[in-house]
């Protein structure tokens, strides 16, 4: 979005200068005459800078930088001065101004000090962004074996190139905020700050100062203006997870920053325009929601341009040995063990598990596994209880198994059982070791 700028200058052919200059620099201009016109202006309105006179008519520049500042701490204010005012322009930066510049000034110059002032506020404004955003690696890899999850990844790169709001469903932990990231740093936004909020974690009040900030004195213990993160996310995304709890005040206005590009702080009187992607998330049915009366259809329809399901981990069992060595590599350096890998059996029970907590489950199972785990493989014994009491063998009617292939089967269970120790295998199936070696060659 342009930086806009208000000037106020009585000097009718000084401010016409001022305002054709710094248009054609690109910056959104508005000229005023006095003070007064200003301040009706910035009721209309957002503005980064005013540039104003330090002398006009019934309010002078000083009295305008007061009035302004107290209505947005965070403009940036230029003085201009003849060169006898310099005394009231060292006063108007005591009282807040960023600079002045003195009358008969070079347009250059001016244009400099306007430069430096937008560079200044992008720059604080990112900074504030990377504090939200501290700590996430933009190389983010998801694992997508499964046929459902390529679909998925294919729609993300079909959909790069657009700002279409996204709804992303599906279960508890099955990844929807690491979607999220993908779809924003695959993105032309990508530069751009990218931040979430979880909307079950807050209380509404709470919540509303979260999401759009707070003037001072809104309410008790509101000592200074904040900016709310969809003020911050300006240009960028801002994932919404868990949408669902949002209440119907919050969804409302959440509507009208999605239809009209702006919204109000809490407290605040003036509208602030922003250019936010919005991505939300559920593990709720949004339409039951609907009607039941909790969730609005209009926001629902703005949110829901592009719905992407993400199907739980118990429909895409290919995802799940993958998935289980990358979280192994991912927990093991903290370790400082060396664990190759999972044995057969290990992999069989897991991949035989529903997982009702999904991926997150599946982490917390292998990151537990890797602090239990004293040999070289993640064995059974390393796996909680709970799952390896989900074993289920199968019978499928199109699919009967031959004597040889159930031998195959246990012989290799019990390999791994003993940790891959073909003498003690042989020795605990009472055959020799040639025998159980003719088995597991068995085709």
């Amino acid at each position: 979005m342009k930086f806009k700028i208000l000037i106020a200058e009585d000097e009718e052919i000084t401010l016409r200068h001022l305002v054709y200059t710094l248009k054609k620099e690109g910056y959104d201009v508005l000229g005023t005459k006095n003070g007064r016109e200003a301040i009706d202006q910035m009721a209309h309105g957002h503005f980064d800078i005013l540039i104003t006179d330090i002398k006009m008519p019934e309010m002078n520049g000083i009295e305008l930088l007061e009035k302004v500042k107290e209505k947005d701490p965070e403009i940036e204010v230029l003085i201009i001065t003849g060169f006898g005012s310099i005394g009231s322009a060292v006063e108007a930066m005591k009282k807040g101004a960023y600079e002045y510049i003195t009358k008969p000034f070079d347009l250059d110059e001016l244009i400099l000090k306007v430069n430096n002032i937008h560079e200044r506020k992008i720059l604080r404004k990112e900074n504030v962004a990377l504090k939200a955003f501290f700590g996430m690696n933009k190389k983010i890899s998801i694992i997508a074996k499964s046929e459902s999850m390529q679909k998925i990844l294919h729609t993300i790169e079909g959909i790069k190139g657009s700002d279409c709001n996204i709804l992303l469903t599906g279960e508890t932990g099955v990844g929807k905020s690491l979607l999220a990231k993908i779809i924003h740093f695959t993105n032309r936004r990508k530069e751009m700050p990218f931040l979430s909020i979880n909307c079950a974690t807050l209380t509404e009040e709470l919540l509303a100062s979260e999401l759009f900030g707070h003037e001072k004195g809104a309410f008790t213990g509101a000592i200074k203006t904040k900016q709310g993160l969809v003020e911050i996310a300006d240009t960028g995304t801002l994932f919404l997870d868990e949408i669902a709890e949002l209440s119907p005040s919050l969804q409302g206005k959440l509507l009208k920053v999605i239809e009209e590009g702006e919204f109000f702080r809490v407290g605040g009187t003036r509208p602030i325009k922003v250019d936010v992607r919005f991505i939300a998330a559920t593990n709720q049915n949004v339409r039951s929601a609907i009607a039941e009366g909790r969730f609005r259809e209009d926001l629902y329809y703005r949110l829901n341009v592009m719905e992407i399901f993400i199907p739980p981990l118990r429909d895409r069992k290919e995802d799940i040995e993958p998935l289980s060595e990358y979280f192994l590599q991912k927990h093991l350096p903290s370790s400082a063990k060396k664990i190759d890998g999972f044995t057969r059996q290990s992999l069989n029970i897991l991949k035989g598990y529903s997982f009702p907590g999904n991926v997150r489950e599946l982490e917390n199972i292998v990151e537990r596994a890797v602090i239990i785990e004293t040999g070289s493989h993640i064995t059974p014994e390393s796996l909680p209880q709970t799952i390896k009491m989900f074993q289920i063998q199968t019978f499928e009617p199109d699919r009967i198994k031959t004597i040889d292939e159930l031998n195959k089967d246990y012989a290799e269970k019990v390999l791994d059982l003993v940790g891959g120790n073909k003498s003690k295998a042989a020795e605990r199936l009472g055959i020799s070791r040639t025998s159980l070696w003719r088995i597991l060659k068995e085709e």
